[in-house]
């Protein structure tokens, strides 16, 4: 997730957390995988025997989203995937305190989505405020690469969207390529998302985000026709990888930097002060 960090509490000791609010914690998640909407279904829950459909919020902090999600639609189940285990246990405490019994969340990594869901199992998959990794090296790990949309393509659906929202303008644009590579048909997008859709759901990245300056970008999209593949069978990445790539012209422009390219903004504007930056020789 976002490389924002609250404080760990005094005494804060994570196996008693995940102990404590095991209920709302699927430790292995591959076990639900095409049973998902059955299975989460309380036993003694009235009226249909399985959730009306399945969300995947992915990398899902702390959980607020998800959590606040799940309260607003409580026939559908929602499942957040997060890598790191305090997310896992904040987030899990926020269901357990919140009473609901149609969120769970799960430890996972998005190369193994595959295996935690049937093939056309989740209706929706949330991408909020998602790590930038802004260099060409770390390309890979963004949730909006191309090999993870076409993961998603497969865990989705038919008619179902992938939802992505980001403070990052050089994300938000590396996205649209990916999009666009993975065969995906967008629905919506947006450079102030929070204004075109004032009563959606807020995580908490971009509850602080937010309170410093930034503007939501989005993208909504659907798995469209199968891209084109090579004659080994692989969609070809095409596309510029560093974000400094997707960067306005003029870097004076930017009133807001997102985070994660704090650093990486600061050495440009002291490059081009100088004379020895242009990002096109």
């Amino acid at each position: 997730m976002h490389a924002l960090h609250a404080r760990l509490p005094k005494h804060f000791v994570l196996e008693e957390r995940l102990e404590r609010y095991a209920d709302a914690i699927e430790a292995a998640p591959a076990s639900y995988a095409g049973v998902w909407a059955e299975a989460c279904r309380p036993l003694d829950a009235e009226g249909a025997a399985r959730f009306s459909e399945v969300r995947l919020d992915m990398g899902c902090g702390k959980g607020a989203f998800t959590v606040e999600a799940a309260a607003r639609e409580k026939d559908v189940l929602f499942v957040g995937i997060d890598f790191e285990p305090i997310c896992i246990a904040y987030a899990a405490q926020k269901a357990v305190e919140s009473g609901l019994d149609n969120v769970v969340f799960c430890p996972g990594i998005s190369d193994k989505l595959g295996d935690y869901f049937a093939a056309g199992e989740v209706s929706r998959i949330y991408l909020n405020f998602p790590t930038p990794f802004p260099r060409k090296k770390e390309a890979r790990q963004r949730l909006t690469y191309l090999d993870n949309l076409l993961r998603y393509r497969q865990i989705l659906a038919p008619g179902g969207t992938v939802l992505l929202k980001t403070d990052s303008y050089p994300l938000w644009h590396f996205s649209q390529t990916q999009f666009a590579l993975a065969g995906y048909d967008v629905s919506w997008e947006s450079t102030d998302a929070r204004a075109e859709r004032p009563d959606d759901p807020m995580s908490w990245y971009e509850e602080r985000l937010s309170a410093e300056g930034a503007k939501v970008f989005a993208i909504e999209a659907a798995a469209g026709e199968e891209p084109a593949r090579n004659e080994e069978g692989v969609v070809e990445q095409t596309e510029p990888l560093s974000l400094i790539d997707y960067l306005p012209e003029d870097l004076s422009t930017m009133k807001y930097v997102p985070h994660g390219m704090q650093g990486t903004i600061t050495n440009l504007r002291n490059l081009e002060k100088k004379g020895n930056y242009n990002r096109h020789l």
